[in-house]
């Protein structure tokens, strides 16, 4: 039985696999190019809105699938078996529109609008948080990227690194200090906007193709309903199901990396062997050993996105697990594609394949939020308490 279909219960939920696969095929052609530029491909912006995919998890009412949690890991965990970078890109888009239409954390007025032009345009979107100074923002460092107020405008200074898709979005969320307010805020801030501009830093060993540049703003003005979102002091975080994009596209870069392995082994016979190397039983016994770390890894992370589909009341309660899946998920992905790579031994460490790449791209995985460090600390003290 295809890996897929496991967790389809549905024709629409199949509808919604093949249509990811047949983007999955497109991408999956333009890895080398990302590879070299290290740029997140036009070409494959264009494949995601041939097929309306940037407005998968908007609300029917604007144009959008409204899609679940759940069914939101089926198609990003496929895709991404194409090209990973390409997955996490846009998973970091869906998953944003999610959260903005699910936690209505925008005026209604300024998230019709925004949301009307995302389904009709495809329009791409993205937080722009990260800082040299401050590190990843889970961590909690307060933003030097600056926003001051004069008249009923805003004047923005800063510079944003890990930028996903920066040279080819639409729009950028961005979080800066907002002095009158004395509070981090976010400042919705369109492509083209004096002082915005995108300066190609991204040089990494892995998910080179997410394209994730440097974003410099200098002197951008914005009217003062740019401001989006205030935090104020004391708020408690909620819970973020739609983070689950993040394993979701790491399994689905080590279902790749395994199925190539499986592939691999099935026709590669050495002239010392009588049979591919798929009748080794060492080679069965990783085989064996990926399947069983896929199938722990994907019914715990479908479970936890099943249960917060299904208690809407509960998802407040639900973040350790959210937390826990992370960590499970993309830390056997790594242990995945290790395996894989060493069923094919010397070859998955050569550029003809896609192995040393799978290699790659998965680590990165370890260091998307939340930290596993972070995890463990929080799982511990819950046990303490």
């Amino acid at each position: 039985m295809d890996i897929f279909e496991t967790f389809i219960k549905s024709d629409d939920q199949r509808l919604l696999v093949e249509k990811a696969k047949r983007i999955a095929e497109k991408v999956k052609n333009r890895v080398e190019i990302a590879e070299e530029t290290a740029a997140f491909p036009v070409d494959n912006l264009q494949d995601l809105k041939a097929e309306n995919y940037l407005s998968l998890t908007l609300p029917k009412n604007y144009g959008g699938e409204d899609l679940s949690l759940y069914d939101f890991l089926l198609v990003q965990e496929r895709l991404a078996v194409g090209d990973g970078a390409t997955a996490l890109s846009v998973g970091w888009h869906l998953g944003i529109i999610k959260e903005l239409s699910e936690g209505q954390l925008w005026a209604d007025s300024i998230f019709d609008s925004f949301a009307k032009e995302v389904a009709s345009k495809q329009l791409l979107v993205n937080r722009i948080a990260t800082e040299p100074a401050t590190g990843s923002p889970t961590r909690g460092g307060i933003p030097e990227t600056t926003a001051k107020r004069d008249g009923k405008q805003y004047v923005i200074n800063g510079r944003k690194t890990f930028a996903t898709m920066a040279s080819v979005l639409d729009f950028y969320i961005v979080t800066t200090y907002v002095e009158d307010k004395e509070a981090v805020g976010a400042f919705l801030i369109a492509k083209g906007t004096p002082g915005v501009r995108v300066k190609h830093t991204w040089n990494t060993l892995g998910m080179r193709g997410t394209g994730s540049d440097d974003v410099i703003l200098e002197n951008v003005i914005v009217p003062e309903d740019s401001l989006v979102e205030v935090n104020r002091k004391g708020k408690k975080p909620t819970a973020k199901g739609w983070l689950l994009h993040i394993p979701a596209c790491y399994i689905g870069i080590a279902i790749a990396a395994r199925n190539d392995a499986i592939d691999f082994a099935k026709k590669f016979q050495p002239n010392s062997l009588k049979t591919p190397i798929s009748e080794v039983p060492h080679i069965q016994q990783k085989i064996g050993e990926m399947d069983l770390k896929l199938m722990h890894a994907r019914y715990f992370m479908y479970s936890i996105a099943d249960k917060w589909d299904r208690n809407p009341d509960m998802r407040e309660q639900l973040g350790m697990e959210l937390a826990a899946v992370k960590t499970v998920v993309t830390n056997s992905a790594n242990e995945v594609v290790d395996l894989a790579m060493r069923i094919v031994g010397g070859r998955g460490l050569s550029k003809d394949y896609r192995f040393e790449q799978y290699y790659r791209d998965v680590r990165a995985g370890l260091h998307n939020p939340p930290m596993d460090d972070m995890v463990i600390s929080m799982l511990a003290k819950h046990a303490l308490q």
